[in-house]
């Protein structure tokens, strides 16, 4: 097995099925540290650095979470326009990292453009993790998910996926690069001009992925075993940041998870998850009922964050 000391984690096209599983057992291994709410000092002579040139809320502060729980410290920024990469000198990814990463062992990198932690990773010896980068993945998230899959269930292989929102999201294109990995057949629901772009239809046939496309939860949902949702109300992942004003749309009934779709449809025992944020796709009635799994999928987050960043930093092998 390839070692993840000093590896980035750009994409999941990357991974092969040993590494799913040794991320896994790790993730396992350090889950107690977590649901202890307690701190060790496994890498309390490291430091993170966050570049966060996109808002966030779980992925930049998951990772803070983590590095903190394994006793390293964090700096970084959460605005690029507070600092020269977002001003007047849009300053280069090249000037900026090769800068910061005088600043610590790691950095974690979200942006707007896709491929931009890749083309950081060209300029730095510590490694990269990406956070979302534009359209293109978010591996840290679907890494996430398929724990909390295998916690949950005990496997990966066998169930059947359902995935629904806008198929030009970044974590809908990891998990068909992730799930070409696993014997998992999954269709992919969107509205027409939301559905996969294809550089990814094209890649997840050359790997091999099971899927199917379609346009309407509610046909497909009595099969699923596991139920991923991401809005198809969304922001501009091309833009640093998207705020818009006055009425942006609601969710059209095909598209969204309802509390009576799943206790009249769903399989008793599916999971469903969602990344969050959310618009009106999962109402909050849906939050106290066993298919609801996203808190603890928030939770696992900090998990898998963990062992990436002790993968990486070479404390674990």
């Amino acid at each position: 097995m390839r070692s993840f000391a000093g590896r980035s984690i750009l994409s999941l096209k990357d991974f092969e099925r040993h590494e799913f599983e040794r991320v896994f057992e790790v993730a396992d291994k350090l889950a107690p540290i977590a649901h202890n709410r307690k701190n060790i000092d496994m890498l309390k002579e490291k430091t993170m650095v966050t570049a966060f040139y996109q808002p966030s809320t779980r992925t930049r502060l998951a990772h803070e979470s983590a590095m903190l729980r394994l006793g390293g410290k964090v700096t970084g920024f959460a605005d690029a326009k507070m600092t020269r990469a977002g001003d007047f000198y849009m300053e280069s990814i090249k000037d900026t990292f090769k800068m910061l990463e005088n600043y610590g062992d790691v950095i974690v990198m979200r942006h707007f453009q896709k491929g931009a932690p890749h083309e950081a990773a060209k300029w730095v010896s510590i490694p990269i993790i990406n956070g979302g980068d534009g359209w293109g993945e978010h591996p840290t998230q679907i890494l996430t998910d398929l724990y909390t899959i295998q916690s949950e269930k005990g496997r990966i292989d066998g169930l059947k996926w359902v995935a629904v929102g806008d198929m030009r999201m970044r974590t809908m294109h990891s998990l068909g690069h992730a799930l070409t990995q696993f014997d998992c057949p999954i269709t992919f629901i969107a509205p027409k001009e939301m559905s996969l772009p294809d550089e990814y239809r094209e890649d997840f046939k050359r790997g091999s992925l099971n899927f199917t496309e379609g346009d309407d939860v509610r046909k497909v949902i009595a099969d699923a075993d596991v139920i991923l949702v991401e809005p198809v109300v969304q922001p501009d992942y091309t833009k640093s940041r998207d705020e818009r004003d006055g009425d942006v749309g609601l969710t059209p009934p095909e598209f969204k998870i309802t509390k009576e779709l799943l206790e009249t449809k769903a399989k008793s025992d599916a999971v469903l998850l969602h990344s969050l944020p959310r618009m009106d796709e999962i109402p909050p009635d849906v939050d106290q009922t066993r298919w609801a799994r996203y808190w603890q999928e928030g939770f696992n987050g900090v998990v898998m964050r963990m062992a990436l960043l002790a993968l990486v930093l070479g404390e674990m092998e």
